[in-house]
C-alpha cells in the first residue's frame, strides 16, 4: 500500500536540509540497493502526488502505477523505474518548493539526488547512447564547432530542414528543436586582454568589488555577446572583470548523464583555477544559472570534505545577485538612459532553487519606464532534454504555459537568465523575435 500523506509529521514545516551525496560508497552504484530506494520513494510520491505538474517524471511514475494491474506501486515492474529517471532533468524544484518530506522530515526524500543515483547506476552499466555522451561534452563540441569555418557550416546545417530530418533519423536530435548558433571566436579568446590581476575594486558587504568571469561553455561558444554585456555592465559600475586562464565545463551536463567521475575531473581543473583568484581577493561570477548552481551547491554536496570547493562556493555569485549586493551598499550606478518598456522575464529553475530572490527582476525594475513581468515556471528546455527526439515533445508541453505567458504579455522584450531557455521559448513563441538576456537588456538601458 502507498504511504499515507501526513503533512504534520515532525520536520515537515522546517526549511529543507540537503545532505551530501555519498557517491563514493560502493552501495551508491549497486543496482539492487538503488531500486529498493526508488521503490521506497516512489511509493511515498504515489501517495502524495503534489509534484505532478512540475515535469514529466512524476506523470510517468503515476501513469505506470495507474495502468498497473494493482494500481499500486507493487504492480509496476522495476525495469520500468528507469523511465522515471529518464524524465528527471535535476531541476531541484520538487525538493526546494513542493515536497513536504525532505530532510529534516524522517522520510528524508531527495527525489532529484535519487534520480541522479539512478542515472549514475545506468551510466556505470554502459546504458548511455553515443548521442548523449556527445551532447553533454559541451566544451569539446563547442571548441570544434566554434572554429569560424566550421561554425558557419554547422549553423547552415542546423537551419536546413531536410538535413535536420536526417540528423534526427541518424543521431536522435529533434528536427523541431531550435538549436543555438555557434559563434566564431570564443568569449575567452575575446577577453584574453582582461587577465590583469592587479586591478583593484571597492569591497562592500560580501563582495570584493572585482570579479573573475567563469565564461561557461554556452557563452564561450554559442552566445559570447552575453559575456561581453556582463563585462560592459560591471565595468560601468566600477567593477574590474578578469577572465580565467583555463576553464573546463562546470559539470552540470555530465551530472544530467550520471557521469560523476567526469565531474570530478572537471572539478580538479576549475577549482584550482578559481581558488587562485579567490585567494587573491577576487569574486567569481558566471552568466548561466546552472553553472552558478553547480559551484554554489552541487559540488559542495558531491565533495563535502573538500575545503577548496567550499571556499570557491562562498565566492561564487549570480551576476544580478552581485549587482544588487552592490546596490544595497549604494554602489550601483543608476544612470540609465534608455527605458525598456515591458519585459516578459522568465525565471529559470536553476536560478529559483538558489533561494536568493528574483534579483534580475529587482534590478531591471530600477530602470525608469520599465515594467517586468516575471514568469516562474519551467521553460521545458532543461539541458539536453529539449533537443532529444524522444523528449522534445514533452519539453514543448512543459514549456507551453511559459510560451503563452510571453505571448499574452505583449511585451517589448522577453528573455531568461538561462540563454538555452530563451532559445526554447523563442521556438514556442515563434513570432520572429529573438530573446534578450537580462544582462543585454541592462546594457541597453545603460546605453553602453
Amino acid at each position: 500500500m502507498s504511504a499515507p500523506v501526513n503533512l504534520h509529521r515532525e520536520g515537515s514545516l522546517e526549511a529543507p536540509t540537503r545532505h551530501p551525496l555519498d557517491w563514493k560508497n560502493p552501495q551508491f552504484h549497486d543496482e539492487a540497493a538503488t531500486l529498493a530506494e526508488m521503490q521506497r520513494v516512489f511509493d511515498i510520491c504515489h501517495g502524495c502526488r503534489r509534484c505532478v505538474s512540475l515535469c514529466n517524471a512524476f506523470p510517468t511514475l503515476f501513469d505506470l502505477v495507474d495502468n498497473s494491474t494493482t494500481q499500486e506501486l507493487d504492480g509496476v515492474a522495476k525495469r520500468d523505474y528507469w523511465q522515471v529517471a529518464d524524465h528527471c532533468y535535476l531541476c531541484d524544484l520538487c525538493y526546494m518548493t513542493k515536497c513536504p518530506y525532505v530532510p529534516p522530515h524522517p522520510w528524508a526524500l531527495d527525489f532529484p539526488h535519487l534520480m541522479l543515483r539512478a542515472k549514475a547506476v545506468r551510466y556505470r552499466q554502459g546504458e548511455v547512447s553515443l548521442r548523449d555522451r556527445v551532447l553533454t561534452s559541451t566544451r569539446t563540441v563547442g571548441a570544434l564547432a566554434g572554429i569560424p569555418v566550421v561554425a558557419e557550416a554547422v549553423n547552415r546545417v542546423n537551419a536546413m530542414a531536410p538535413l535536420r530530418k536526417a540528423m534526427e533519423a541518424v543521431a536522435g536530435i529533434s528536427a523541431e528543436a531550435r538549436l543555438p548558433p555557434f559563434a566564431g571566436p570564443s568569449l575567452r579568446s575575446r577577453l584574453k586582454a582582461r587577465r590583469q590581476e592587479t586591478r583593484r575594486g571597492t569591497p562592500a558587504g560580501r563582495t570584493q568589488g572585482r570579479v573573475v568571469l567563469f565564461a561557461t561553455c554556452y557563452c564561450d561558444h554559442n552566445e559570447p555577446h552575453i559575456g561581453e554585456d556582463l563585462v560592459a555592465v560591471f565595468e560601468h559600475n566600477g567593477i574590474p572583470v578578469a577572465s580565467t586562464r583555463r576553464e573546463r565545463c562546470c559539470g552540470m551536463p555530465k551530472m544530467e548523464l550520471g557521469n560523476l567521475d567526469a565531474i570530478e575531473d572537471y572539478k580538479r581543473v576549475n577549482i584550482a583555477e578559481l581558488l587562485r583568484w579567490v585567494d587573491a581577493g577576487w569574486d567569481v561570477v558566471a552568466p548561466v544559472p546552472s553553472c552558478v548552481l553547480m559551484f554554489k551547491s552541487e559540488l559542495p554536496l558531491l565533495f563535502p570534505d573538500d575545503g577548496e570547493v567550499r571556499r570557491v562556493a562562498q565566492a561564487v555569485f549570480d551576476p544580478f545577485e552581485y549587482l544588487m549586493l552592490r546596490h544595497r551598499a549604494g554602489l550601483l550606478r543608476t544612470d540609465f538612459r534608455q527605458p525598456l518598456g515591458k519585459i516578459a522575464y522568465h525565471v529559470p529553475c536553476h536560478l529559483r532553487v538558489q533561494n536568493m530572490g528574483l534579483k534580475s527582476r529587482e534590478l531591471l525594475s530600477l530602470i525608469p519606464g520599465t515594467e517586468v513581468e516575471a514568469i516562474e515556471r519551467c521553460s521545458g528546455h532543461n539541458g539536453t532534454y529539449a533537443v532529444k527526439a524522444e523528449t522534445h515533445g514533452c519539453s514543448v508541453k512543459i514549456g507551453r504555459p511559459v510560451f503563452r505567458r510571453v505571448q499574452d504579455a505583449k511585451a517589448d522584450h522577453y528573455g531568461s537568465d538561462c540563454p538555452m531557455a530563451g532559445t526554447h521559448i523563442a521556438e514556442g513563441v515563434a513570432d520572429g523575435r529573438a530573446p534578450e538576456h537580462p544582462l543585454s537588456l541592462l546594457r541597453l538601458a545603460y546605453g553602453l
